[in-house]
C-alpha cells in the first residue's frame, strides 16, 4: 500500500449527512502531478497555444521560471479530481440522493505558478452551509490548492456549491 493510499484509506470525508457538523474542518486530497503532458493536453483542448505552457524550448529560453507552468485554469480545474477525494455522496441516481452542482467561485487568486513536474493538493475547509430555499442547500468550502515544497499556495479562494435535492424526495 502506497503512502497515498493508505492516507486515503483513513481518510474523513463530507457527506450530505455529516457537512454541518464539518463546519471549520479542513479535509485535505492526495497529490496530483501536473507534468508537462497534461500541460500540453490541457492547452489543446483549450486551444490555448501559449508556449510558457506548451513549449518547454521556449520556456527554458524566455520564461522567468526556466521550464513551463500550468495553466491557471488547469490548476483550478484540478480541484475537481481533489473535491472527489474528500466528498462522498450517492452516484446511483437514486431518488432523494440529490447532487452537488458548482455555483460559482468568489476570491479565487492564482498565487504561485506551479512549474511542470510539481505535485499539487487541495485543502478544503467547510466554511458555511445554508438553505439557499426548498431542495437547495449552500455549503461554501475554502480552497488552497498547495505545492509540494513549497510556501505559497497555487491558488486560494472560496467555492460555492448548491445541493440539489428532487422536490418529491
Amino acid at each position: 500500500m502506497t503512502r497515498e493510499s493508505a492516507a486515503a484509506s483513513e481518510r474523513d470525508y463530507i457527506t450530505p449527512e455529516t457537512v454541518d457538523q464539518a463546519v471549520g474542518r479542513t479535509f485535505v486530497s492526495d497529490w496530483i502531478e501536473v507534468d508537462q503532458d497534461r500541460i500540453s493536453a490541457f492547452g489543446e483542448i483549450t486551444e490555448d497555444p501559449d508556449p510558457h505552457h506548451v513549449d518547454p524550448a521556449y520556456a527554458a529560453e524566455h520564461s522567468p521560471w526556466g521550464r513551463t507552468i500550468s495553466f491557471g485554469f488547469l490548476t483550478m480545474s484540478l480541484m475537481t479530481p481533489m473535491l472527489y477525494q474528500i466528498y462522498r455522496y450517492p452516484m446511483d441516481g437514486g431518488i432523494g440522493d440529490g447532487y452537488p452542482a458548482s455555483y460559482g467561485f468568489e476570491g479565487v487568486r492564482l498565487v504561485a505558478p506551479v512549474l511542470s513536474g510539481s505535485r499539487i493538493r487541495g485543502h478544503f475547509t467547510v466554511k458555511d452551509v445554508r438553505d439557499r430555499k426548498p431542495g437547495q442547500r449552500q455549503v461554501t468550502l475554502g480552497c488552497r490548492v498547495e505545492i509540494e515544497g513549497e510556501e505559497r499556495p497555487a491558488l486560494v479562494g472560496d467555492w460555492l456549491s448548491i445541493w440539489l435535492t428532487p422536490r418529491d424526495s
